[in-house]
């Protein structure tokens, strides 16, 4: 009778003692503020270009461009890099971050260092073909494989029309 007793409170006393499992959010929407290890984003913006640049000096992908406004805020104790981001397609095809910003206006750059509670913001840009993509952003811990994803939906924007020269016409 004393064990039957004492049988729910060891069961409690069990099961108060496991570690708890705190689940973390993996998949964001845009404009939401997205913590991954010391480096808080946000994903402000997307545009999809056919070309980049202006008359003569006209950059054309191989697929689309998609340019992205992001911010990102260092809420860790020390210096921190912002890696270059990827592309995830729907059939789990990965497209990194171009390393060439020309005809992006406000660049964010390749490297991009934060010092403590900075933040930095800009453009990123990638060649791909049209479709919706999951931005995939790391923690920062090339080991740990962990990462957050914000959804950037397939929404055409139009191209702004290119201007011709006009060659001594008034």
């Amino acid at each position: 009778m004393f064990k039957r007793a004492l049988f729910p409170f060891m069961l409690a006393l069990a099961t108060s003692c496991r570690p708890q499992v705190v689940s973390t959010r993996a998949e964001y929407q845009m404009g939401e503020k997205v913590p991954a290890g010391p480096l808080t984003y946000n994903v402000v913006e997307k545009v999809w270009r056919s070309q980049l640049g202006e008359m003569f000096q006209t950059r054309m992908p191989q697929n689309r461009f998609l340019v992205i406004t992001i911010s990102a805020t260092n809420g860790g104790g020390g210096e921190v890099s912002v890696p270059l981001l990827q592309l995830e397609a729907p059939d789990g095809k990965l497209y990194t971050e171009l390393e060439n910003g020309e005809g992006v206006d406000n660049w964010f750059g390749v490297l991009r260092t934060l010092e403590p509670a900075q933040t930095g913001q800009g453009r990123i840009l990638f060649d791909v073909p049209l479709s919706s993509y999951r931005l995939r952003l790391s923690d920062g811990d090339s080991v740990s494989g962990h990462f957050a994803y914000v959804q950037i939906p397939l929404q055409i924007d139009a191209d702004p029309p290119l201007v011709s020269p006009t060659f001594g016409k008034q």
